[in-house]
């Protein structure tokens, strides 16, 4: 006869197999995660097309292809520069392959019938978009009659006293750096290929009394962004500041998006809901959008004049994590997927204020109580354990409903922080090139020129053009109207007469 198994050991044994099956099922959803982590598709767009339908892209292109058209060979010659290499006392050099522009200075009319006796030059760097020159100013030595005293034409004004550094030098350091991502040791060293010898130290210091100079328009940017109805804000991290040897802080921007499209970059050595207090303040009352960081709540908890909406965005991520695991979240991707189909027919038909309203009751209050019912139908599954990755989804979505549900209400709240997400993105695009920030404020000086360049962006402005013009207004605009210099109602007021810089 078998042997008999005591009662206490097989309940044991069923036991550990039970948490064994548990701990092997958790081990395989995070193999799977890392597997997707790094092979997957990194984008988050939802293909609603059976790709084995889909014909094929290259059909037909030899057929169709039009002949290539005719070309022919042109020579050209081009009469060789030779000039010896320069160097002045403001510690500028430069080869013979460096161009020279040459700008003749007029003298002063009161000058104007004097004898020439000298010309004394003056050379400042410049920079035209995909190359460098030099701006010789020939300033007149004259002598107004045989016994007067010579007296030199005075240079052109330069926007930092005894600086090197012409206009569009200035506006090109800070469009390469912070909308090319282009480090300034990687400038430094195109200087240096380019004939130009000068300190790497000038050129930090040049971005941060560019920054000092900018300072007052992001100020008065980031007021007008707090005034704003619906305001959108996140936070991602940034390396700044020294801590130990080899080792720097781990601080952070929170841009803020405003409803007039303007963002604001903030920065803050920690991530506590500190900063978001300090930042707000009592200057906004409106509707917060913001991801699930429960911050956020805290926050708009305290203030009666605040609304939270939540983004549906960070709530769809977790049910495709989950996807792997459970095949029905797909259905939460179908139901959420609703949803966005329907945010792009009303873009699409441009639809705004109460016709958007009755859009969204129409087509997308249907579509969240199906999600929240299919929610409330998986948390009765006994085999879906907490821990389990459409659980947590369920979980985060179930905990945030008042707030994701906001957007039916207002139809100037937007379905999610995806807008926001794209106007930070220079901040990652950049840590993985210009990797930290030296210290606080450095970090600071770039989310004052991140803030305006992005704003650029949105409103459809040439950041190089913009900042050429206002390094040089901003000194001489009244201090109560500089928000005119801010992206935004620069369009209006000068783009269409900005100021230039001599290259031009």
């Amino acid at each position: 006869m078998p042997a008999t198994v005591p009662i206490q050991e097989y309940d044991a044994v069923v036991a550990e197999n039970a948490d064994l099956r548990t701990r092997l099922a958790a081990a395989e959803r995070r193999i799977a995660w890392f597997t997707r982590e790094l092979f997957g598709s990194k984008s988050e767009k939802r293909l609603a097309i059976d790709p084995a339908l889909q014909p094929s892209l290259f059909a037909g292109l030899i057929e169709d292809a039009p002949p290539p058209p005719a070309t022919e060979t042109v020579e050209i010659q081009r009469r060789k520069k030779t000039r010896d290499g320069a160097v002045n006392d403001t510690g500028l050099r430069f080869d013979a392959s460096v161009p020279v522009r040459v700008i003749e200075v007029a003298p002063p009319d009161d000058l104007e019938n004097g004898e020439i006796i000298a010309i004394h030059s003056t050379f400042r760097l410049a920079q035209r978009r995909a190359s460098y020159e030099v701006l010789e100013y020939r300033c007149p030595v004259i002598k107004a009659s045989p016994e007067a005293a010579p007296q030199t034409t005075p240079v052109p004004g330069a926007i930092f006293t005894g600086s090197l550094a012409d206009v569009s030098f200035l506006a090109g350091l800070l469009v390469d750096k912070f909308a090319f991502h282009l480090p300034l040791y990687r400038q430094h060293q195109r200087l240096a290929a380019g004939g130009i010898t000068l300190a790497r130290a000038t050129l930090t210091q040049l971005v941060a009394r560019s920054a000092a100079l900018l300072a007052p328009i992001h100020l008065a940017q980031l007021e007008h962004v707090l005034t704003s109805r619906v305001l959108a804000m996140d936070e991602t991290p940034i390396k700044a500041g020294h801590k130990t040897k080899g080792k720097l802080e781990s601080g952070y921007f929170w841009p803020l998006y405003g409803d007039a499209d303007e963002i604001s970059f903030t920065f803050s050595p920690s991530r506590g809901r500190a900063h978001i207090e300090d930042t707000l303040a009592e200057h906004f009352s409106g509707t917060l959008v913001t991801d699930g960081y429960a911050a956020y709540a805290r926050y708009a908890e305290a203030r009666p004049g605040v609304t939270h909406a939540q983004c549906w965005s960070h709530t769809r991520r977790g049910f495709e994590r989950a996807l792997d695991s459970d095949p029905q979240a797909q259905h939460a991707l179908a139901l959420i997927g609703d949803l966005y189909q329907a945010e792009a027919e009303m873009r699409e038909k441009q639809r705004e204020g109460p016709d958007k309203q009755a859009d969204r009751t129409r087509h997308c209050e249907p579509a969240v109580r199906a999600f929240w019912q299919w929610c409330d139908s998986q948390c009765q599954r006994l085999d879906l354990e907490p821990s389990h990755p459409l659980a947590k989804a369920i979980a985060y979505a179930l905990e945030r409903r008042a707030s994701l549900e906001v957007f039916l209400g207002d139809p100037d709240v937007p379905i999610d922080t995806n807008h926001l997400e794209r106007g930070l993105r220079p901040i990652p695009m950049g840590r993985r090139n210009w990797l930290f920030c030296w210290s606080e404020v450095g970090a600071t000086h770039v989310g004052i020129i991140q803030s305006l360049i992005s704003t650029c962006r949105l409103h459809g402005v040439d950041p190089y053009t913009y900042l050429v013009d206002v390094l040089q207004r901003v000194g001489l605009h009244p201090a109560s109207r500089v928000i005119e210099l801010t992206p935004r109602l620069w369009k209006e007021h000068f783009a269409e007469n900005p100021l230039r810089s001599d290259i031009d």
